[in-house]
């Protein structure tokens, strides 16, 4: 019978929504509608306890869990912000990254920074499994999504594999899609840290050398040899990798 009645009054629409809830709901309510967009600032603690007449400490609850949910941002001695959207990298599938942003429905372009015909260095000569002063492709690339950047990708390629990459226009088609078609995939390695950037890597990313990057390093094989060792770093503000078994 209690179980029947609590029923009845939950449908009834009795019960009433606590304090830090409704402060919740506004919150949220004002970034949906695109009031108060990422990076801005929301009102202070006090002027929302003025707001809706309740004490501080409520008003405390609501943006303390909302900053537990990443959806708002809390600076010490500086206030509250709309955290910036983290955007998502698979680790399961090697996707172009035009791709990912493109199925998020947002724009993606890129910069070339630098292509160029090198030498295998002694560090990198041993991940392609070639003696240091071998022949190789070195191209540095910002993506951007929505005129944010998002990743500096740092790619070196065998030319044995992938003989055409210095004339493709890497404004037009990625690195990624132009390799998975001329070298299909047949192993990879990665690893992903969390690492300040080096001074040039943070100017192309718009951030400071003092804040981290997570840094995902990859090689690749194909043809029963290596066919890249790329680095691409990103953001850790406004980046994540996930991923599903």
């Amino acid at each position: 019978m209690r179980a029947r009645k609590q029923e009845k009054t939950l449908q009834a629409g009795d019960i009433e929504v606590p304090a830090f809830q409704r402060i919740k709901d506004y919150l949220l309510g004002e970034i949906q509608a695109g009031r108060w967009k990422e990076g801005d600032a929301i009102p202070s603690e006090p002027e929302l306890a003025r707001q809706f007449g309740v004490s501080r400490m409520t008003v405390n609850r609501a943006v303390r869990e909302l900053s537990a949910d990443q959806i708002l941002t809390r600076v010490q001695g500086s206030g509250t912000y709309v955290a910036q959207h983290k955007y998502q990298s698979t680790l399961v599938e090697i996707k172009s990254i035009a791709e990912e942003v493109r199925a998020r429905g947002h724009t993606h372009r890129s910069e070339l920074q630098l292509l160029e015909r090198g030498k295998a260095s002694e560090a990198m000569a041993l991940p392609f499994g070639m003696k240091p002063g071998s022949p190789l492709f070195h191209s540095v690339i910002v993506h951007f999504e929505n005129e944010v950047p998002i990743q500096v990708e740092d790619r070196w390629v065998n030319p044995a594999i992938a003989p055409g990459y210095m004339e493709q226009d890497f404004s037009a088609l990625t690195p990624n899609e132009y390799l998975m078609a001329v070298a299909p995939l047949q192993a990879v390695q990665y690893s992903i840290e969390a690492l300040n950037p080096p001074r040039e890597i943070a100017a192309m990313l718009r951030m400071q050398a003092k804040d981290a990057c997570l840094v995902l390093k990859r090689r690749t094989l194909s043809q029963g040899q290596a066919a890249t060792v790329v680095t691409m770093w990103h953001p850790g503000s406004r980046y994540q990798f996930a991923g599903s078994f």
